[in-house]
């Protein structure tokens, strides 16, 4: 990515949630510049995987809800950017929502402030404003809230700390919102998306036409640099996702596209679904999480049947952000990455 026309502020940073999808690119990026990055790690088998990036990498493995983890990861770093990128998407229990993204928020920002933080980078959701009424609507940094299910609920409350904090002058702080990520590094439940495309085996409910917004990794990443770069984007919020939303049909089409020009052998179409489905699996989802239970398969079918789509025009006015990586090449730059890390697509 090309930031030289913003170039990132020469300190150190600190990185939460740095063994995860969005944390392990956002590193790579840091050491890209030669800055010291101290990186919090949920499992110590994790923190192998920060260190061989570089010797500017030093681990601390803990729970972003200790505040011992916690002490132990921003001393000796200040004064600081920080990265909070810890959450928890898909829990064992709803409760986690709160515990993780709520709690663990809250303990960051209060150890940022006392830490003499330059700035925290937030990253957000785009379940706090659930799905858009239509699919040519999109959604922009001043849409009124509408929390889908626990997650929104809790990057809702999540924002409010944030945002707390800079209205207080504790400190400098701003929030990126982001859409479903793909790109290097993705987690088991993306693969076995692959997996289930590859073999035509994943539902599209509906007639496809509903749209999404995405973001490739190395955009979120840029994003995410030109919000630390940029000054006047002190108390701001950015959507920070692909150039323009696409249909769910073109998403599925596309890594199925990929995973052949890969070398996999695609079978199957798309079977499709009638939309009720997905309305009744939002029914029972509401149900289950009402009871603090989270089943992954509900949720994610629930979302299907919905547009959920961003604006990026603040960023690019505001940030100079601008995506340039095709879906198409994206997905097939994760396709690569996973034959990379022994996965069996």
């Amino acid at each position: 990515m090309d930031l030289s026309d913003r170039p990132s502020p020469d300190r150190p940073t600190v990185v939460t949630g740095a063994s995860g999808w969005l944390g392990r690119n956002l590193v790579r990026a840091l050491v890209a510049q030669d800055r010291p990055v101290r990186a919090l790690v949920m499992h110590a088998e994790e923190a192998p995987l920060l260190e061989i990036i570089g010797p500017q990498v030093s681990t601390v493995v803990g729970d972003v809800r200790d505040p011992a983890a916690l002490d132990r990861v921003f001393a000796g770093v200040e004064p600081a950017t920080v990265f909070h990128a810890a959450a928890v998407i898909h829990p064992a229990k709803v409760r986690d929502f709160f515990d993780i993204n709520v709690g663990g928020t809250e303990l960051v920002v209060d150890q940022a402030r006392r830490a003499r933080a330059s700035r925290l980078v937030h990253v957000s959701s785009n379940s706090p404003f659930g799905a858009n009424p239509t699919p040519t609507d999109r959604f922009t940094e001043d849409s009124p809230l509408n929390p889908y299910m626990g997650y929104g609920e809790s990057k809702v409350e999540a924002e409010a700390i944030v945002n707390r904090a800079f209205a207080r002058g504790d400190l400098e702080t701003v929030t990126i919102r982001a859409p479903w990520f793909y790109g290097p590094y993705q987690p088991p439940r993306q693969s076995q998306w692959f997996r289930a495309l590859r073999r035509g085996r994943f539902p599209m409910i509906g007639d496809g036409t509903q749209q999404r917004s995405m973001v490739y990794t190395d955009h979120l990443v840029q994003g995410l640099l030109r919000a630390e770069a940029t000054p006047a984007a002190a108390g701001r919020a950015y959507w920070i996702a692909d150039a323009e939303p696409y249909e769910l049909q073109t998403i599925l089409m596309t890594v199925r596209e990929a995973l052949a020009a890969e070398g996999y052998p695609v079978s199957g179409g798309l079977p499709r679904v009638p939309r009720l489905v997905g309305v009744v699996a939002e029914k029972v989802d509401a149900l289950l999480q009402g009871r603090g239970v989270y089943l992954q398969a509900v949720h994610v079918l629930g979302e299907l049947k919905d547009t959920i789509a961003c604006d990026i025009t603040r960023a690019r006015e505001e940030l100079g952000y601008a995506p340039t990586t095709t879906l198409f090449d994206g997905m097939r730059a994760s396709i690569r990455d996973c034959v990379a890390h022994g996965e069996i697509l």
